[in-house]
């Protein structure tokens, strides 16, 4: 038997039928957007185009809304930090040169809406579409990391989707084979009902084999491989991300795509493969947007045009319009572009991992044409260029009016109780241990991770004879963002690039992940284009450039936006792997000096004390001065004076110190005076620009020496001791019970998860 024939609305019908109602506003276009369809066709649109136009058009392929404030990264942006990336800005993710003929590349990009809709699948290819970025880039992925965000933890909405999104990250990434090297995971109101899943990815390639996406050479053949396409995750990712969740959109379940990490584990060794073998022209995964996207991105890239014949797409499902074939947005598919004399080679290739691969178009002369056919008619006939790019809408923005009476507000009530407090905050959900999240990933799979658990970056070894490896950081504030989105943005910046600081490696490289609330809201616009400008800026002052990112608009309920949350990612590179400095001490008989780098201020705004206090959020947040984060990174890079270090950030010193301990049997002897006057600010401050250092006590007065001569505030804060409790004059606090508090919160909200051994 014989699939029934599938009724296509051609362009001859779109000629001829010139009034016939569309369901345009139902895809998301407005009516201009339509209108502006209809003049570059010259006609109305098949159902095909209407359908490529109305996904490639979406907020979340087209920047359509943020364009023109992104612009900015590349004009602040100097021929020397220009040098540095192989790849950058535009492409599937960035590639940095890191010396030796090795170079790396990563990215990290929003799975945000289907993951509030089905929270396992959302997360999941979240993590398999990243994966796929690295991979287009000719690279092995050999890490995750993860940015998430939830409601309070004690939600309904949380103890919903937090469980499935956790699944969905360990489930995908371990079965690939991919150790999750760290993260974040933040709990606050403005998440309810819209939760980032922020997934980031890195990869390793040697410079020759770095693979861009473009669509050249008349003849050269286009090659599908992979999954077979299906009618999972139509609209997924692209319509989802261009709107605003109301009210029961939980259930939009067919619009969530479906990932099978076992398919994409072989579709990992068959790319390598394919790159090895030189079969392999041009090259791009299929994402939000599916064959859409992929096709017309390959052909606006390249210098010609490009035919495809849908009759040849392997499906998974009977009676597919054309419509659907192009929008699905099945997992697991890669689109190359193959010159004919390689067409068998690789084929043999796909044969060898039992990859699906289908011819199914070429490169043609025909410049700037993007041909589609199904079932032996024309069903798409466009420019490529016109549905790749996408219309530019410079949105108005204003800075709101609330925003002045927010940071006037600065007073901020402190305890006197600090053992109480400090109990408090290291319970809190902003700061308890993550055991029962992180404890699911797989974080050593391959055996090249060199730093991960509680550390301040994930290190990775990437060269196994050079030992030269990299460390990656991920950090966001939405609580300093919403009271100054532009400082808020550096202190994100400065976070990451001291948390790569801290374990001795070099930043080299920056890439974001952009979420923010609805683009039609003036206050939203406002705070995207101050948080651009203060990351673009932040970059500039440090020298390193911004090799990507990612914008995920409409993270709101109704008219209430998310908190504005720019994720900031840094990569930076060591030499030795084995002289990474660690985040903690272990046990022992050595007596270590406690070192403060850096200035403490009273910095509440933002803070986790002011949430936990319930004295509402305002104030301004830390501000930072990114030439001192400079200077650390100058004083720590090849310390060999230090025996661990570990930045400060949220909970101050307190935490840090507990971090820092924990695990051990340590405590120490400490005076806080040096570091302020009021001793809560001095544990409790936010402050940037800070590290607290351990060094052998024959050591402590070569650290103070090094950072006075480096222009850094410096003070000695104590001791360690071998009683395993904190002295603060005549106040004292044993660290089992700090470690107990801290483990003991998220086991009390998860029936199934179990209070881990604090020593672990």
């Amino acid at each position: 038997m014989t699939a029934a024939r599938v009724v296509n609305d051609t362009v001859e019908n779109a000629k001829a039928t010139p009034d016939q109602a569309q369901p345009y506003a139902e895809l998301g276009l407005k009516d201009d957007e339509y209108q502006k369809i209809v003049g570059i066709l010259g006609r109305r649109p098949t159902d095909a185009e209407l359908s490529v136009y109305s996904v490639m058009w979406s907020e979340h392929c087209s920047y359509k809304s943020s364009k023109v404030h992104l612009r900015y990264f590349g004009e602040t942006m100097t021929e020397e930090m220009a040098a540095k990336l192989l790849a950058g800005i535009g492409e599937n993710a960035g590639v940095v040169d890191i010396g030796g003929g090795d170079a790396v590349t990563f990215r990290v990009e929003s799975h945000n809406h289907p993951s509030f809709v089905e929270p396992y699948q959302g997360a999941a290819t979240g993590v398999g579409g990243i994966v796929r970025d690295i991979m287009a880039m000719g690279a092995r992925p050999i890490a995750v990391m993860d940015q998430l965000r939830f409601g309070p933890l004690d939600a309904e909405d949380t103890k919903r989707v937090l469980p499935g999104v956790v699944r969905g990250i360990g489930g995908y990434g371990n079965c690939l084979g991919l150790p999750n090297i760290g993260g974040e995971t933040v709990f606050d109101e403005a998440y309810i009902g819209n939760p980032l899943v922020n997934a980031l990815c890195v990869g390793t390639l040697k410079v020759e084999d770095l693979h861009l996406a473009f669509a050249s050479g008349t003849g050269n053949k286009v090659i599908l491989f992979g999954s077979r396409t299906g009618l999972d995750g139509i609209g997924g990712v692209s319509v989802l991300g261009s709107a605003t969740f109301e009210e029961g959109e939980e259930r939009k379940l067919p619009a969530v795509q479906v990932g099978d990490p076992f398919a994409e584990k072989v579709l990992i060794e068959c790319c390598l493969e394919l790159y090895h073998a030189g079969v392999v022209v041009g090259i791009q995964d299929l994402g939000g947007g599916g064959l859409a996207c992929a096709t017309s991105e390959l052909a606006a890239a390249g210098d010609g045009g490009m035919r495809v014949d849908l009759d040849h797409v392997p499906l998974r499902a009977e009676n597919m319009t054309a419509a659907e074939i192009l929008a699905s947005e099945s997992q697991e598919r890669m689109c190359a572009v193959v010159a004919p004399e390689n067409v068998d080679r690789f084929m043999e290739i796909c044969a060898k991992w039992d990859v699906n691969a289908a011819v199914i178009g070429e490169v043609t002369d025909e410049a700037d044409r993007l041909a589609v056919y199904h079932q032996g008619e024309l069903v798409l006939d466009a420019p490529p260029s016109t549905i790749d790019e996408g219309p530019v809408y410079n949105r108005p923005f204003e800075r709101p009016q609330w925003l002045d009476g927010v940071q006037t507000k600065t007073e901020v009530e402190k305890s006197d109780d600090i053992v109480g407090t400090w109990l408090k905050m290291v319970a809190s959900p902003q700061l308890c241990s993550r055991d029962f999240i992180t404890q699911q990933y797989d974080r050593y799979v391959r055996g090249n991770t060199v730093q991960a658990k509680y550390a301040n970056s994930g290190v990775l070894r990437i060269n196994e004879e050079s030992n030269r490896g990299v460390a990656v950081s991920a950090d966001a504030n939405g609580r300093y963002t919403f009271l100054d989105p532009n400082m808020g943005a550096r202190l994100a910046l400065a976070e990451a690039y001291r948390n790569v600081a801290v374990t001795g490696a070099t930043p080299v490289a920056v890439t974001n992940c952009l979420n923010f609330g609805s683009p039609e809201n003036t206050d939203v616009m406002w705070q995207f284009r101050e948080a651009v400008h203060g990351l673009a800026d932040g970059a500039a002052e440090l020298a390193i450039p911004v090799s990507g990112g990612n914008v995920s608009f409409y993270n709101q309920t109704g008219d209430t936006p998310i908190l504005p949350t720019p994720v900031v990612g840094v990569l930076g590179v060591i030499e030795d792997v084995s002289t990474a400095l660690p985040h903690a001490l272990t046990a022992g008989d050595e007596e270590y000096t406690l070192i403060l780098l850096g200035e403490t201020k009273d910095e509440f705004g933002g803070s986790v004390w002011q949430d936990i206090s319930g004295q509402g959020l305002a104030g301004l947040p830390p501000q930072v001065d990114l030439a001192n984060e400079a200077r650390l990174a100058e004083y720590l890079h090849g310390s060999d004076t230090i025996s661990a270090a570990h930045d400060l950030s949220e909970g101050g010193l307190s935490q840090a110190l507990f971090e820092m301990l924990l695990g051990s049997d340590l405590g120490a002897q400490l005076d806080l005076s040096p570091v302020h006057e009021d001793l809560f600010t001095a544990l409790f401050s936010e402050s940037a620009s800070r590290v607290l250092i351990a060094v052998t006590r024959d050591r402590a007065d070569i650290a103070v020496e090094r950072a006075v001569s480096a222009g850094i505030p410096v003070a000695v804060v104590g001791s360690t001791l071998n009683d395993g409790t904190l002295h603060l004059g005549d106040t004292s606090i044993e660290m089992d019970d700090l470690a107990q508090a801290w483990a003991a919160t998220m086991p009390s909200h998860f029936d199934h998860a179990t209070a881990p051994n604090s020593a672990v």
